[in-house]
């Protein structure tokens, strides 16, 4: 499988910022067909990278070679985000608030407030980049599945498949009320091997924790120590912030998405965790109702799975058949 990796960079406004210098790492697995149409974004989920494929890829099982997002087909493009949680590991390039200033000190609270809406139209600046009329299809796992979600939205055109596994069309209560809160108050600790093992009890839920962690040589705190090594709180942080800021009804009200979508042809593939503790359940049903009553190509799948939330990662089989009708239809 051909991969090659850059950095791209540009300067734009971000937040409140009028201009700010952007360096964000970007991997691309496969070959661009000569049509220049075979392109297909993957956004990476909380704490994952551009290292969608390959050795050590997220997402391994669901793209490369002869796989449902099949790289000898599609050529696979994935971009860190900004304050991208992994930081502090040299192989991959992000901006946040630990990015230096000209006098070689970190950004910290200054960085700006960005939303999902700036990281879409950097994306959209790398399509152009890369001299692309449109993504083939953009999708992802959770907060990825925001970012394909606000491709749809602001962008039809551009995106005519959309694949979102284990999200919402917006962030819900219990992202903006009980997640997001408790993570800032576990973040007054300044450790983040604490930070993180709340996300893993939101990620894996008691049953995923007890199937992960709870059998013979399975060490918890030693995930969380070589988890913590690469991970940077400030970017965590900030990243979740920023999820918190996650609501297509700001683009539009979803019924009008949804005639847009009808419009536009768009197809959507909607897939959701039943037990997920992030996303319940009812958030994606209404979703779903509201795009049926428009006629909307989209189907939804729901799955269950003793890992949680983190089955759109670790169990891709259960929706890899759904994926790949997507593509390739």
């Amino acid at each position: 499988m051909l991969r090659n990796a850059f950095v791209f960079e540009t300067r734009r406004p971000l937040g409140s910022a009028a201009s700010l210098p952007v360096r964000l790492g970007v991997e691309t697995f496969g070959t661009l067909s000569e049509a220049r149409d075979n392109a297909v974004l993957v956004c990476h989920y909380l704490t994952g990278t551009s290292h969608v494929a390959g050795e050590g890829g997220w997402w391994a099982d669901l793209v490369g070679p002869n796989a449902p997002v099949d790289t000898n087909r599609f050529f696979v493009v994935s971009m860190n985000s900004f304050s991208n949680v992994q930081a502090n590991d040299s192989r991959f390039v992000t901006t946040g608030p630990d990015t230096l200033d000209d006098d070689g000190t970190a950004l910290g609270d200054t960085f700006p407030a960005w939303t999902l809406a700036d990281l879409f139209e950097t994306q959209c600046e790398l399509l152009h980049f890369l001299k692309l009329d449109r993504w083939h299809a953009v999708i992802g796992p959770s907060f990825g599945g925001m970012q394909a979600l606000q491709w749809a939205a602001r962008a039809p055109h551009l995106a005519p498949r959309i694949a979102a596994i284990a999200c919402s069309p917006y962030a819900g209560v219990v992202i903006r009320g009980t997640f997001g809160p408790l993570l800032r108050e576990v973040a007054r600790l300044g450790d983040v091997r604490e930070a993180l093992r709340l996300v893993s009890l939101f990620g894996l839920g008691a049953d995923g924790l007890h199937a992960t962690f709870g059998v013979p040589d399975a060490d918890f705190e030693s995930y969380l120590s070589e988890r913590a090594a690469t991970a940077s709180l400030p970017h965590l942080i900030d990243l979740v912030r920023a999820i918190e800021t996650h609501d297509l009804r700001e683009v539009a009200p979803l019924g009008v998405l949804a005639e847009t979508w009808r419009e536009a042809g768009t197809r959507l593939l909607t897939v959701n965790v039943r037990g997920d503790l992030f996303f319940p359940v009812d958030e994606a049903r209404d979703f779903t109702r509201v795009t049926r009553e428009a006629n909307v190509r989209h189907e939804h799948v729901e799955i269950d799975s003793t890992l949680g939330h983190l089955a759109c990662v670790a169990e891709t089989h259960a929706f890899a058949p759904h994926l790949q009708t997507l593509l390739t239809s």
